[in-house]
């Protein structure tokens, strides 16, 4: 590392308030990481080589402990509600001292990197952390800059990660001990009392979640993406667990990115530099680029292993259930280098029914589309946030809600001018159950959604006769190479048509209600697309 890039370092680390801290570790590479870490006992090493650990007390992102500070910047654009919570400028210089008092005599770790693939909307970004492996974390998640490009980088937003550093709520106003803060006018992100990497991932969403429409007129969006031989984009929106990973993690087309895109006048581009993967049940058989990206310079959160081994055992969840990967876009073979995509022709919104209700697959007309992209109905799966132990049918806005500090109206407005500029094919894909509710019904096979998007992607659902389904209105093919007949329509696969229909009124009575908080808002021909009771 060049001396000129930790000269600067220290002096701009001084500037942030942070100067007795024991020793500075700029930069390093995987391989210094994890050295580091096992040297400090604070992980493990799997037998294929990735690293292991443990996050401690949090094993998922805690929505209801990430607040906005409310300045000028955001308090009249800031969408207010159980997700942006309000933090006063006053409590955030407090939470910020005692963060930076909390590296003293401590070693820290200092990363910078970068989001953001389309250098037109690039922002760079330092991570300062009080663990080897969480800088480890921020090299695989983020994009990676040359060694020549570190001298002329300067941060446009700083994250302080210090999980040690426990707030007090009597005098911090936080909830509890564990807090996520943005400052939209300080350009700063300060994380403590949960080591969960999670919540420095989201942090920067959250951000560019704001920027981006805000600022720069580009859709951010909470989606997957990758592109077929013949340069045809396809994106993924879903909620963690609902497959978006794991369904654009696809051999025959080029990876984009697992999780997090912006959508230009022109292209889509990743946010990222890496996967964050869940492990649960993996195998080599369902998921093998995942599954073989779990190697040197991969970080395994939460996992187990057999015992006496080390090897590690996926289907354990003692722990928890969001057990984790992260690892670099180019552990995966065929991951699209730099990580853009032209204009999508494909659209999935992926939705884990819980309720057996919701085909496998449906096309959606434009206002359906709108309408089930501001629902942003799914089920959490059990352990992607705390408190989380079973499935749990939600309806989350634009099918981020947890990261959207804009009003939903304002995303999903952005997606109805590009679908009708764009002539882009919209499909619901229901991963989730099927033949009955969870505890009842099966999980619809892996290989059968694979397929019908596959079928999606190739134009042969073009030549699929269609009918509507009689409550949500959503168009049901016929037939779809590959799977079938008989699951296409759920109302077949239950064994009593009547808890059928009255399932599917449910859900839709739940759609209607959920929906009434943006009817202002939705115009004549969304409204047109909510279900019929």
């Amino acid at each position: 590392m060049q001396i000129s890039s930790v000269r600067d370092t220290l002096k701009e680390l001084r500037e942030l308030g942070i100067e007795n801290f024991s020793d500075l570790h700029y930069q390093l590479s995987p391989e210094e990481l994890v050295a580091q870490t096992l040297a400090r006992r604070q992980g493990s090493l799997s037998d294929t080589g990735a690293l292991v650990v443990n996050t401690g007390e949090f094993t998922g992102r805690s929505p209801k402990d990430k607040f906005i500070v409310k300045d000028s910047i955001t308090a009249a654009s800031v969408n207010w509600n159980d997700f942006n919570l309000p933090f006063s400028a006053e409590n955030f210089e407090r939470l910020y001292q005692k963060v930076t008092n909390h590296f003293n005599d401590k070693d820290i770790w200092v990363r910078d990197c970068q989001a953001c693939a389309d250098p037109a909307y690039r922002i760079n970004i330092r991570v300062i952390s009080e663990t080897p492996w969480a800088s480890l974390f921020a090299y695989n998640m983020f994009i990676r800059p040359q060694e020549e490009e570190l001298e002329h980088i300067e941060p446009d937003w700083t994250i302080l990660h210090a999980p040690g550093c426990h707030a007090d709520p009597a005098t911090d106003g936080t909830r509890q001990h564990n807090f996520a803060v943005v400052n939209f006018t300080k350009r700063m992100i300060i994380i403590g009392g949960s080591a969960y990497t999670g919540e420095i991932k989201k942090g920067i969403f959250t951000i560019l979640n704001y920027l981006l429409p805000h600022n720069k007129g580009v859709l951010s969006m909470h989606c997957s993406a990758n592109e077929g031989k013949a340069g045809d984009t396809a994106i993924f929106f879903g909620l963690s667990g609902t497959g978006k990973t794991t369904l654009s993690a696809d051999p025959e087309r080029s990876l984009i990115g697992d999780d997090e895109h912006g959508w230009t006048d022109n292209c889509v581009f990743n946010f990222e530099g890496g996967c964050y993967a869940k492990t649960i049940d993996l195998s080599e058989e369902k998921e093998p680029q995942i599954f073989h990206a779990v190697r040197e310079g991969a970080l395994l959160e939460n996992v187990q292993f057999f015992p006496g081994t080390h090897t590690v055992n996926y289907a354990d969840k003692q722990i928890t259930e969001n057990t984790r990967v992260s690892y670099p876009l180019h552990y995966i073979d065929n991951a699209k280098e730099p990580s853009t995509g032209n204009i999508p022709k494909n659209i999935f919104f992926l939705t884990c029914d819980a309720y057996g209700v919701l085909p496998p697959i449906s096309r959606l007309s434009p206002g359906q589309a709108m309408y089930q992209f501001m629902s942003g109905y799914t089920a959490k799966v059990a352990g992607t946030e705390a408190g989380v132990t079973e499935p749990k049918s939600t309806f989350s806005a634009c099918f981020g809600a947890p990261f959207l500090p804009l009003h939903p109206a304002r995303y999903a407005q952005m997606l109805g001018e590009k679908l009708r500029q764009h002539n882009v094919n919209v499909w619901l894909v229901n991963t989730g159950w099927t033949g009955g509710p969870y505890g009842t019904g099966e999980r619809i096979k892996l290989s059968y959604t694979r397929a019908m998007i596959a079928a999606a992607l190739k134009g042969e659902l073009e030549k699929a006769a269609y009918k509507n389904h009689e409550v949500f209105g959503v168009s049901i093919p016929e037939a779809c190479p590959g799977v079938p007949d008989g699951i296409l329509d759920p109302r077949n696969t239950w064994k009593d048509a009547a808890a059928y229909d009255a399932q599917a009124k449910d859900l839709a009575g739940q759609f209607i209600k959920n929906f009434e908080k943006y009817a202002a808002q939705a115009n004549e021909e969304i409204l047109q697309a909510a279900p019929i009771v």
